[in-house]
């Protein structure tokens, strides 16, 4: 049995998975209260997610985090306000203390990382030598393949594209430290606060309970347009950013994306096409948003774990 994780900054899915394909899944959220005790908080649910599937012997495990990793090690998760944390260490004392379950192999990977294998193998990179993955969430995470090979560093993965600076002239600090970060104005997490801000809507709403609030919104208001238009300017300038380094053939979005993409996709094609921000003239750029959904870094976690 082969069990892929997706550790995200808003929650923790775990999954089993076989020839691309999720058998079996549980998921928990995170709330900023569970971030103070964030380790202890990963630890128990991991091992908790994965007793409540698993069925047979555990041969391989794989773990997507969104930060900078390093072997068995979260260097930074600035999401979960996690750094130098040995995570493969502990899940494997863990799991051999209480159930007995020794000798299985464990890999940590990013998780944009993880999500782009899989859409490259199953969804909507699929075909294509050259690409470029963006997971929009909490943050933003990133990912490049080239020839068919995904382009990792030496040190650590790198690309972090949520922490380009797009806003030089910003006031308020990324959570990084730095200011003016891609994720400060293009993630999923800024989009859904400043749509709520203008629906005047109250504590939390996922991104699929906003969409449909937006679908049945025949005439979008002033104040969501503006929102909308000003997310789609942002997300546009980081990705041409992208695109005049990496010459992509094609970009796949993931995330929360999926459920806003046909608010947004056409409008980021027009940006992106006519408003002078490519270095090199295209007749067309292709967008597609992730056909793996949020499935995604788990079976990229799981894919990753077998085959290294």
């Amino acid at each position: 049995m082969n069990i892929g994780i997706d550790l995200g900054g808003s929650h923790i899915a775990v999954g089993t998975v076989k020839k691309g394909k999720i058998e079996k899944k549980r998921e928990i959220e995170v709330t900023e209260a569970d971030k103070q005790n964030a380790r202890e908080f990963v630890e128990e649910n991991i091992l908790k997610l994965i007793s409540e599937i698993q069925e047979e012997k555990i041969e391989t495990i794989g773990i997507a985090v969104p930060g900078t990793v390093s072997e068995n090690k979260i260097i930074k998760c600035i999401n979960l306000g996690i750094e130098n944390y040995n995570i493969v260490e502990k899940i494997k004392e863990k799991l051999e203390e209480r159930y007995k379950i020794k000798n299985v192999k464990i890999k940590l990977s990013n998780d944009a990382k993880c999500a782009a294998i899989a859409e490259q193998r199953y969804g909507c990179l699929r075909g294509y030598k050259d690409s470029i993955f963006l997971t929009l969430g909490t943050g933003i995470g990133g990912a490049v393949i080239l020839n068919n090979e995904l382009i990792t560093s030496k040190q650590v993965p790198g690309y972090e594209f949520g922490h380009m600076t797009i806003n030089v002239k910003s006031k308020e600090k990324c959570k990084c430290g730095k200011v003016g970060c891609f994720e400060q104005y293009a993630s999923m997490k800024t989009l859904k606060n400043n749509l709520k801000k203008a629906l005047e809507i109250d504590g939390n709403v996922s991104g699929e309970q906003l969409y449909e609030i937006l679908k049945y919104d025949k005439i979008l208001n002033k104040k969501i347009n503006q929102v909308i238009n000003e997310f789609t300017e942002y997300l546009a300038i980081g990705i041409s950013n992208l695109v005049n380094i990496f010459e992509p053939q094609i970009i796949g979005i993931g995330g929360s994306y999926v459920y806003f993409e046909e608010f947004i996709g056409e409008k980021l094609k027009d940006l992106l096409l006519n408003r002078n921000l490519l270095f090199n003239e295209r007749e067309d750029i292709i967008i597609r948003p992730a056909e793996l959904g949020n499935e995604a870094g788990i079976v990229g976690a799981s894919i990753i774990a077998q085959e290294e």
